[in-house]
């Protein structure tokens, strides 16, 4: 009895957090599904976590492996700072997207699957010679086996759309089905619907339909086991106005409060590139806050147009990926020699040259701090999360003005696409840093020295057609403080030094510490994205008493004044990356330090589990650390933010 009664709490015990993975061809809406869902959760008031993972082609081949696409979400009433490890619930629209990510989902989780896709065409072109639901492929999982194309077509029926149409809304039957298991409102999906198609109600209408019908299924199917509601709580939040933002939009919004602290008109030059692309479409949107995009003919031209509105007065912004960055370098030298403000956001991707355009890697950090011709120094800002973003771009507005030099924001696909709730903050909180322009003369004897520099190392800001202010622009060499041309030996040895010394003494901030405590066994050191599987798996490692800390850094180059003396209060650094030891090769450069490698490269982001693995392998061993288990150091260790119990 005592059994059976802890197995029916274990079955009604609600989690604290769940990952749920929509998977399915290209052409079936997954992405859509998981944006909708995603709004449904925020507006549930439950934390949350995206990563939208879809291929590189526009449209492969229907029903194969390398055309499936895929949107999973870590949602809970806790904190959630990851899109989640393994999932609990794989859903999955055809026998590829079965197979993909069938890896993926933890022992004993729940496939929902439109067995109504299994055809043996399908099955064909999934390399599945037997259909796994008629084997023991499966048999680790819980499998609810639905036939929800034809669940679909028998909903829309009254509509009187062809097969083809009809079958574009199983999406909403998967939608409809995930939000009655998750507790969720429909209302919302119904406006939006209405409102996406409004010129065509009859669409609307079938699609509502399709989603109400996913609903009413789990409503009334009254299945044992698989099919149960689970309720989340809402996550404890501070009052407050809150919405649910991508990397890219959270960019967008940067850069513009940015402008507008500076009190400049902006300028975004821009050249189509996954998935960069994204911050060209939300500010073509904005032009109330004086903002002028132009899409260019390629990425020289975007970059160009972009620093030509920095020398008329305007705050000159592009952005591209890895192989767009790269046909920007010499121009970004170009800005550099002139000293203009620039802001380029890379957005980076997996590989070389074309690559994975579509998945997400760290692999440019070399090309943001050295990829140009010549002693050619810039400031880099990493952005660790969607919501960071947004004041990594206002912090490299303010950088590339007050300094006069192009700054690097480095995001990467995972940020770009990935959506998390973000606090609106309050504008009235920030405080503004107006762009000043040169109006006369500021040499002895009523003379123009366009390149004499203020205390930051600056040279000033010279709006075109200003009276008597005329002065030479340009890539060659500038004489000091004139600024006319010299080659000589001497004046380029002390404008190489004075570029060098003002990006090096750009004040960033003291590096902190994100978890734990300053100096001790072990420091796991970030940048960008990784920052969240490392936050989690540094709490949980204390937890068990490990002496491990996390270290994240913003400002890539320069670095922190205080980082060197932090990095060697540990007795090791682990430096993990989704490249091949980028960062790690710079802090060992920088501080000589022994930082020791953590690379992933398979376009995938790092998982809680890998690094937890990763900081577990390093304590084996060391006396005091048997099982990986020794007394807490820390009584203010903060508790861990549960993800996926």
């Amino acid at each position: 009895m005592a059994t059976q009664t802890a197995e029916r709490t274990a079955e009604t015990e609600q989690p604290q957090a769940v990952v749920v993975r929509f998977a399915g061809d290209s052409g079936d809406g997954m992405q859509l599904t998981g944006g909708q869902f995603t709004l449904s959760t925020a507006l549930a008031g439950n934390d949350l976590a995206t990563f939208p993972d879809f291929p590189a082609e526009i449209r492969a081949p229907q029903g194969t492996l390398f055309g499936v696409s895929a949107f999973q979400i870590n949602f809970g009433s806790t904190d959630v700072d990851t899109a989640g490890d393994a999932p609990d619930v794989l859903v999955a629209m055809n026998p590829a997207a079965l197979k993909v990510n069938l890896s993926a989902l933890k022992p004993g989780g729940l496939i929902i699957v439109d067995e109504g896709e299994f055809s043996k065409r399908n099955l064909d072109k999934a390399k599945y010679d037997v259909s796994p639901l008629d084997d023991d492929t499966l048999a680790q999982f819980t499998v609810l086996r639905l036939d929800i194309s034809a669940r679909t077509m028998e909903a829309v029926k009254p509509f009187g759309l062809g097969n083809k149409e009809a079958l574009r809304c199983k999406n909403m039957w998967t939608l409809g089905l995930a939000l009655w298991m998750f507790d969720r409102s429909r209302q919302p999906i119904h406006d939006w619907l209405k409102a996406k198609f409004a010129k065509a109600p009859e669409l609307a209408e079938a699609n509502i339909a399709a989603l109400d019908a996913g609903h009413a299924y789990g409503e009334t199917a009254e299945l044992a086991g698989p099919l149960r509601q689970v309720h989340l709580d809402p996550v404890p939040t501070a009052p407050g106005l809150y919405r649910t933002l991508t990397g890219a939009e959270a960019i967008a919004l940067g850069l513009v409060a940015g402008a507008r602290l500076l009190r400049l008109p902006m300028f975004f030059g821009g050249y189509p590139i996954t998935p960069a692309s994204a911050i060209l479409h939300h500010l073509v949107r904005m032009k109330e806050f004086n903002v002028t995009t132009f899409q260019a003919e390629d990425e020289i031209a975007a970059i160009c147009a972009a620093i030509g509105a920095s020398y008329a007065g305007s705050l000159g912004v592009t952005s591209s990926s890895g192989p767009g960055i790269a046909l920007k370098t010499e121009a970004i030298g170009l800005g550099i020699m002139t000293e203009l403000p620039l802001v380029i956001v890379n957005s980076q991707r997996g590989g070389p040259s074309t690559g994975l355009p579509t998945k997400t890697e760290q692999s440019d950090l070399y090309q943001a701090v050295y990829g140009r011709n010549g002693d050619a120094p810039m400031p880099v800002v990493a952005a660790r999360s969607p919501a960071d973003a947004f004041e990594c771009a206002i912090e490299a507005c303010r950088i590339a003005v007050q300094y006069m030099t192009p700054v690097m924001l480095l995001t990467d696909g995972y940020i770009a696409n990935a959506a998390e709730p973000w606090k609106v903050p309050n504008p009235d909180a920030f405080e503004r840093f107006p762009a000043e322009f040169l109006s006369e003369k500021n040499g002895p004897e009523e003379t123009l020295l366009p390149y004499k520099r203020n205390e930051l190392g600056a040279r000033p800001w010279i709006k075109p057609g200003t009276p008597e202010l005329m002065h030479r622009i340009g890539g060659i060499e500038k004489a000091v403080d004139t600024g006319h041309i010299d080659y000589s030996p001497g004046n380029h040895q002390a404008m190489t030094d004075a570029r060098q010394n003002k990006i090096a003494n750009i004040h960033v901030s003291d590096q902190q510490v994100s978890v734990g405590t300053k100096g001790g066994r072990l420091a796991v050191v970030g940048w960008g994205s990784t920052y969240g599987p490392i936050h989690q798996a540094v709490h949980r490692a204390r937890r068990k008493g490990l002496d491990v800390s996390h270290i994240h850094i913003r400002h890539i180059w320069p670095l922190p004044a205080n980082l060197g003396e932090l990095l060697k209060s540990y007795e090791q650094v682990l430096v993990p990356e989704m490249n091949t030891g980028q960062l790690k090769t710079l802090l060992r450069d920088q501080y000589l330090v022994d930082a020791r490698p953590l690379t992933k490269t398979s376009g995938q982001p790092f998982q809680i589990a890998e690094l937890e693995a990763a900081i577990a392998k390093y304590f084996d061993g060391i006396p005091g650390n048997e099982g990986g288990e020794v007394e807490p150091n820390d009584a203010q260790l903060p508790s861990p933010k549960a993800v996926n119990p």
